[in-house]
């Protein structure tokens, strides 16, 4: 099994011209590519998962903006269709920011370029926070798939393996849509780095066995204050990783800093539909949840380690970032407010390693989900 280059996760093709997506919905049993002719067709892809993961769905909506210029159709309905396909995920708002002024193949590909390079950068400031012998636990799927390459979190185990300080990975299932057992678990295999899949609500048995050493997850959505949004699940890990003093760890890009979105309480949560969950029952299927800055030992960006209090510490890293400016229409209004964050002072967190390793990254990773 070979790694994916980035252009074969998500790509222009201008000789059509038209958007190409690795189809992450037919991952890992086949590899089918998904051509898109419009933006409204990119559009469509980010809202059934074809293309997921906040980074990767940036990239994807730069490539529609592009491919719009190039069909000579009307940009600013193209970016109102781009902004409402998923509400959560920031990186798309920071993409289509990023393209207003220039939305040229040459832009977005460049936008391409340098998420992956971040991802690398962080993975490598990531390898800090890893001890020799580190078992680590991750949630859903940040690896290339979702960045457009190499990956934020799975790039840091990818860094850490490397290095020689991980020795294995368990991999949260990931319900409804098992982006875990489906795409990181895929990913690992095809680096070599030893996993298991376990069930989501396996996880607090592992670390009171004392089978985890750290978790790492990526982000959809970081507020000023730390707040971060996630694949629904992250919170209970976050609680269960506090329970056991065990830190947990977030990896993201600057682009996934919200400077402007001062705490989790602002961020818009997607609902997704009740069937991924149940066909024939009633039932409520939030994508993401907000785990509070308290529970959160670390957040890597490619600018470094960030420590709290977030509020200063994750300035610089969201400084290369525009002010998103909300479309009418993009469907923030109608996204389903967060919980805010509780409050109160969270137990004593052990660190398993520091020291940081300046072994360049690796090459970019395979595919994931979000």
């Amino acid at each position: 099994m070979q790694e994916l280059d980035p252009h074969q996760i998500v790509r222009l093709e201008e000789d059509g011209p038209r958007v190409v997506l690795l189809d992450q919905r037919r991952l890992p049993d086949e590899e089918v590519d998904l051509a898109c002719a419009t933006a409204a067709d990119v559009a469509e892809a980010i809202r059934t998962l074809a293309i997921r993961g906040a980074p990767a769905i940036g990239i994807a909506a730069a490539y529609a903006l592009a491919l719009t210029a190039l069909r000579g159709d009307d940009l600013a309905e193209a970016e109102r269709e781009l902004a409402a396909s998923r509400p959560t995920a920031v990186n798309l708002f920071w993409a289509l920011a990023q393209m207003r002024a220039d939305p040229t193949p040459e832009r977005a590909r460049a936008l391409h370029r340098d998420e992956v390079d971040r991802c690398r950068r962080m993975s490598a400031h990531a390898t800090e926070l890893f001890a020799p012998g580190t078992r680590a636990l991750t949630h859903c799927n940040a690896g290339g798939l979702a960045t457009g390459g190499y990956g934020s979190a799975v790039g840091a185990l990818r860094a850490a393996w490397e290095r020689g300080l991980l020795v294995s990975v368990l991999v949260d299932e990931t319900r409804p849509l098992l982006q875990g057992a489906r795409l990181t678990a895929w990913e690992l295999e095809t680096v070599g780095i030893p996993h298991a899949v376990i069930a989501d609500s396996a996880a607090a048995s592992m670390m009171a066995r004392g089978e985890v050493d750290l978790v790492v997850t990526g982000a959809d959505r970081i507020a000023a204050n730390g707040d971060t949004a996630n694949k629904i699940g992250t919170y209970s890990l976050a609680v269960l990783a506090t329970h056991h003093g065990i830190p947990l760890y977030i990896v993201a890009p600057s682009s996934t800093v919200d400077l402007a979105t001062a705490t989790g309480a602002e961020i818009p949560i997607e609902e997704r539909d009740g069937a991924e969950i149940s066909t024939r029952f009633t039932a409520r299927n939030p994508a993401f949840d907000i785990t509070p800055a308290e529970l959160i030992a670390a957040i890597v960006t490619e600018h470094g380690v960030h420590r709290p209090p977030y509020a200063e510490s994750l300035a610089p890293a969201g400084g290369e970032a525009p002010p998103i400016r909300h479309i009418p229409g993009d469907g923030m209004d109608n996204a389903s407010p967060s919980m805010p964050s509780p409050g109160g002072e969270a137990p004593p967190i052990r660190h398993p390693g520091d020291g940081m390793d300046n072994a360049s990254p690796s090459r970019p990773s395979p595919g994931a989900l979000a």
